[in-house]
């Protein structure tokens, strides 16, 4: 392990690895906005992959029409960890696009926590993460290497969306619970790519490794919430709040945000910048003191009863053929068929990608007095709804996160933590990234504040 690598000069500030695949593309097009910008700290960007021929096509697409800019073309595959570790020295930070991760993404964060190199990535695997976390998490912190996954769709508007609800609780009012409810829209059709699809029939495949790995881990600390937990509710629910028919979403968010609230328990100041001055210090002391832990789930929800039963069906199809071989065979050749076009091997086309917006509601229960609910057993009093809404979420929305947050990391590194395999809630609570997240598309609204019938 290289320790202490992280703040010698390096050739690259960012590379981006999978530059051409399905997202890796879009995130290249992101990238280049920031290149060489006056206010940007990316002054030096490469791209890297397999093939040095479908990088330089993917270059080509993602400036048009203006002429491609003279980045250099690296050549790396998951499957030769030596090519990784070169190319992880060469840079300062590594924006992983390489899926499925829990295939590919284990020898990229090796590569780094190897070099002392930063890294982002933008899965919404559950299982990666919590492994990554407890292979590499001390060797991480000791080489100043930040480890973040999950900063996309996946998990950054629920982590963000939930502490922006959180600190419109003034004490002594608090939430007891907040449910986050996804609207996926679009005036042409929703689509989704094959490798995500992939991803989401290996971690069926794959659950009993999850809850192996999951059961030999230390248990976090858990935050104290007031009120008791809430009901499980019925398994369809009419959210008239919003308007909306709702079913639970099986997602990433929930789990990184029980990761994002434990290291803020045992860190009730949030975790400190490697050189931070007397007001960064305060600033971020203040900031986790206005927010405030609760129950977390996710639910998609749709106009239509009908929208939610082609939901459950198409939950029900994946659950039941990612379980057998023949079964994932059957998902991964023919996904148009089994999802009823929400997944195509070739992707949205580029009018899809620009007609599709989400909305994620957070519809936060709690109390005006906090201090009484546990004492008195009390029901929740009060509900305060905000919103997250912004642009198609995997080949726009998250690249536009991934970016906000490199520039951030890249930018503003001596205000983070040195190391670790981090969620990007605890990281970048404390930073500017919701304003930057609202300057490029993606809006923070507060809804309402009602009081709850008792």
């Amino acid at each position: 392990m290289e320790e202490g690598r992280r703040s010698e000069s390096r050739e690259f500030d960012a590379v981006i690895l999978g530059a051409s695949g399905f997202t890796g593309k879009y995130v290249v097009r992101e990238a280049l906005k920031f290149l060489n910008s006056p206010s940007s700290p990316l002054k030096t960007l490469a791209l890297a992959g397999r093939s040095p021929s479908k990088l330089s096509q993917t270059l080509s697409w993602a400036s048009s029409p203006s002429p491609p800019p003279p980045l250099p073309l690296l050549q790396a595959d998951v499957s030769d960890p030596s090519s990784l570790l070169s190319l992880s020295r060469r840079t300062r930070l590594l924006l992983n696009c390489v899926g499925p991760f829990r295939l590919h993404g284990q020898p990229v964060v090796a590569a780094c926590v190897e070099s002392g190199t930063d890294y982002l990535d933008i899965t919404g695997e559950p299982e990666f993460m919590e492994k990554m976390e407890a292979l590499y998490h001390d060797k991480a912190r000791k080489a100043g290497s930040l480890v973040i996954s999950a900063c996309g769709y996946d998990s950054v508007p629920a982590e963000m969306g939930l502490i922006f609800n959180s600190r419109q609780w003034v004490s002594p009012a608090a939430p007891n619970r907040v449910e986050a409810y996804l609207s996926l829209e679009s005036e042409r059709k929703i689509v989704g790519n094959l490798a995500t699809l992939e991803s989401a029939v290996l971690g069926v495949a794959n659950v009993g490794q999850w809850q192996e790995l999951r059961r030999s881990r230390p248990r976090r600390a858990r935050p104290v919430i007031p009120g008791p937990p809430p009901p499980k509710g019925p398994i369809v629910e009419h959210q008239k709040s919003i308007g909306r028919w709702a079913v639970k979403l099986p997602s990433a968010d929930p789990i990184v945000v029980r990761r994002t609230l434990a290291s803020l328990t045992e860190n009730p100041d949030g975790l400190p910048g490697v050189n931070e001055d007397e007001d960064q210090i305060e600033n971020r002391e203040n900031f986790w003191a206005m927010v405030k832990p609760a129950h977390f789930g996710v639910k998609i929800v749709s106009k239509s009863l009908l929208g939610i039963v082609c939901y459950i069906f198409m939950g029900i199809l994946i659950g039941l053929f990612g379980t057998f071989a023949f079964g994932q065979s059957l998902l991964l050749k023919y996904p148009e068929i089994f999802t009823l076009g929400m997944f195509r091997k070739t992707g949205p086309t580029e009018e899809e990608v620009n007609s599709a917006t989400f909305k994620l509601w957070f519809v936060g229960h709690g109390y005006s007095d906090s201090t009484l609910a546990s004492r008195e057993k009390k029901k929740p009093d009060t509900e305060i709804i905000t919103r997250v809404s912004g642009p198609e979420i995997g080949y726009v929305t998250t690249p536009i996160i991934l970016l906000q947050c490199a520039l951030i990391l890249l930018g503003e590194r001596d205000k983070l933590p040195q190391g670790g395999v981090l969620t990007p809630g605890i990281v970048f609570g404390p930073t500017d990234l919701q304003n930057r997240l609202q300057h490029n598309g993606i809006s923070f609204d507060i809804v309402a504040r009602n009081a709850l019938p008792a």
